[in-house]
This record gives C-alpha cells, sequence and structure tokens, in this order.
C-alpha cells in the first residue's frame, strides 16, 4: 500500500484576519501581540492594577474611544468595560471578568481568489492520502474548499474532512484531510501549563486522529501548529518556552503512543523552529521520531526552507522508527509559494501567482512517501 502524508500551511482558505495580512511584519506583529496579551488581560478576574495596561493595549488597536478599529472590534454584550468620556482619559470600570460580558475579535478581510485556487492546486498536484492542513478557517470551510475547489482544478474531494475548533481566538485551526476513513479523534486543547488550570498549552491543538490503513494497519497523525516567533508574551518575546512546553506535551503524546504499542505514528504541522532549536529538542531529541527530510530520497529542491525564500525548515513530517523504515521518500513542494523578482534561487512555481498576494501560501508543503 502507498500512502503518501503531508503538511501544509494554507494561510487560510476564504477569509483572514486582516493583521495577518498587513504590509508591515513590524505592525503586523506588535499589533497582534497586543490583541494577544489584551484578550488575555480581560479574561483575568481581578483587573487592579492592570487598568492602565489594559487603556494602553485598548488604544494601541484603536479601541479605545470606540468599539471598531480597522482590525478589531471590542464586542459588548451586557455590562461595562470602560468609561469613555467626551473630554478627559479613559477609564476601565469593570472590577473583572465577572463585571461585564463581551471579547475581542480580528476584523477579516476575504482572501485573494486566484490565491485560493492556487492553493487548490498545490493540494491536488501534492495528492496526499492524508494531510495536515494549518491555519484553516473551520470545519464547514474546509468541506467547502475540498467539495467546491478541489473539483474546480480538476481534483478529487477527500472524503474524510475534520477540524476542530482550537484555542487560538483568531480563527486559525489546525484540520485534516484523508482518504482513510477516521477510527478515533482525540483533541489536546483542554491540556494546560504546567502550574496553570486557565493557560492552554498548545496555540491551536495537538490534534490526534487514528486511521484506518486496513484490517491490521492503523497510522496515528498528531497535527500541530507550534506557537510563533512572532505574536508572544512580553515576557517570551520570540515565544522560545511556549514552544519549549509545548514540544514537551507532543513528546508525551507520543510516548504514551508508544507504550500502548502503536508503530506507525506521523506527527505533522508548521512548529514554527528549525530542526536544530533548542525549543524543538525535547520533542526530536531521543524521541526515535525521524523527520522525513533525512530520508535519502528526499527531495528539497531550490533550497532547504519551507518559508518564503529562507532556508529556515520549519514544516514537518516526523515518524515514528517503524514508519521511517518504510519511507521511500518525499519532497517539499513550492510550487504555490511567491518566490518575488529579488530571490536569488528561482523555483518553478505557477503561471497564476503574479503577484504576492495571489501565493497559494507563505508556507512550501512537505510530504513523504511510504510502502505500508
Amino acid at each position: 500500500m502507498k500512502v503518501r502524508i503531508a503538511s501544509f500551511n494554507v494561510e487560510n482558505l476564504f477569509e483572514r484576519p486582516k493583521l495577518l495580512n498587513a504590509a508591515s511584519w513590524r505592525f503586523n506583529s506588535r499589533k497582534l501581540a497586543s490583541f494577544e496579551e489584551l484578550t488575555a488581560l480581560l479574561q483575568g478576574e481581578s483587573y487592579a492594577g492592570k487598568e492602565r495596561r489594559i487603556v494602553k493595549l485598548l488604544t494601541e488597536l484603536g479601541l479605545d474611544r470606540k468599539d471598531e478599529s480597522e482590525w478589531a472590534w471590542l464586542r459588548r454584550v451586557r455590562g461595562s468595560l470602560l468609561k469613555r468620556p467626551r473630554t478627559g482619559a479613559v477609564e476601565v470600570v469593570a472590577s473583572g471578568r465577572g463585571d461585564w460580558i463581551g471579547w475581542l475579535e480580528l476584523k477579516t478581510e476575504p482572501v485573494n481568489e486566484q490565491a485560493t485556487v492556487n492553493t487548490a492546486r498545490v493540494i491536488n498536484d501534492v495528492d496526499a492520502h492524508v494531510m495536515g492542513v494549518i491555519e484553516a478557517d473551520n470545519r464547514p470551510l474546509l468541506e467547502r474548499f475540498t467539495t467546491q475547489l478541489l473539483r474546480q482544478v480538476q481534483g478529487k474531494p477527500y472524503p474524510y474532512v475534520m477540524l476542530i475548533e482550537g484555542t487560538d481566538q483568531r480563527g486559525i485551526d489546525v484540520g485534516l484531510l484523508t482518504r482513510f476513513p477516521i477510527e478515533l479523534i482525540r483533541t489536546h486543547i483542554f491540556d494546560k501549563e504546567p502550574g496553570s488550570e486557565t493557560t492552554p498549552v498548545f496555540s491551536r491543538d495537538c490534534s490526534k486522529y487514528h486511521l484506518t490503513l486496513s484490517k491490521t494497519k492503523t497510522l496515528i497523525v498528531l497535527v500541530n501548529h507550534f506557537k510563533s516567533k512572532g505574536y508572544s508574551a512580553p515576557g517570551d518575546p520570540l515565544g522560545n518556552e511556549k514552544r519549549t512546553r509545548q514540544a514537551t506535551r507532543v513528546r508525551q503524546i507520543y510516548d504514551e503512543l508508544r507504550s500502548d504499542g502503536e508503530k506507525f505514528i506521523a506527527v505533522v504541522g508548521d512548529l514554527n523552529d528549525t530542526p536544530d532549536s533548542e525549543p524543538l529538542q525535547p520533542l526530536l531529541a531521543g524521541s526515535g521520531l525521524r523527520d522525513i527530510s533525512e530520508h535519502g530520497n528526499f527531495e528539497f529542491g531550490e533550497r532547504t526552507g519551507t518559508f518564503e525564500s529562507s532556508n529556515d525548515k520549519i514544516d514537518y513530517v516526523l515518524c515514528s522508527p517503524e514508519l521511517f523504515a518504510k519511507a521511500t521518500g518525499g519532497a517539499v513542494f513550492r510550487k504555490g509559494v511567491w518566490r518575488g523578482p529579488r530571490t536569488r534561487n528561482k523555483w518553478e512555481m505557477y503561471d497564476t501567482i503574479t503577484t504576492e498576494a495571489e501565493g497559494a501560501s507563505d508556507h512550501a508543503a512537505i510530504y513523504g512517501d511510504f510502502d505500508l
């Protein structure tokens, strides 16, 4: 049985938070960091001593004087968070989460239509039997994408499409497209940080899928999207500590599966760090997991990276020893990545990508082939 396992960060299929499309990375990351910090502060039981910080973050998002800005909404259902006098300073009047009902929400905008078609082309051309999909909007849209857009590019829809809403407030989740029946699903969105009863360890999820390959063979896929280096907490500006905790927890989940006797396990996704990085070592070092790119028949193409035109490999198909032993090769598929006029290494790009906005994603897809 020939099986192709892939991972692809699609960067949303139909709608994407406007801030994620901002032209300036510095502007983008600063605003998103403010959104994330403010969301966490507003969930607190008490705002005592945090009022000035709340107002400052609201101001950075353009929400200090009104409930809507270019980038976000402050949704208020009941109670009051703020006092906004016509003259004078904005004041936090709620003493904590229990005094008002509401939330922060990022504004979205439609993804470039040609970019969505190019995303479908990548998925069709990779033609994986199992694909971890990163930054997907939600399950209904992922289902619509596979039934409509794949047909548009002469592709075959996936019979099994699954996505569990994760912990990210921006609506960028991890899902799975597979041609094998899903036997069992387990989410880890409720796993908490060590020593915390409220803070999730995963930025999105570590979704666990048991797939039936045959009467005697099961493939287990863990789909992940680790913490970004760009939108992290003030005390952990590059997200290194967060990614370390996430890698540690995935290792625990993997070890539990191994203890249960499971042999064919793949850990796929965007781990937002390179194989030699310190945060990923709890997952990679001593676990027995092998990166498909280590295989002698793996083809990187023009560069070793999976993100934009860099050599940073941050997307993965990691294999248990038994699964890696069945590998026959693999590749990075980068036809959907915009390369820009100044990129030194020119890779083949779809002729339907004429601007950066039309790129399928700034991530290349990565896959491994296996003879099971």
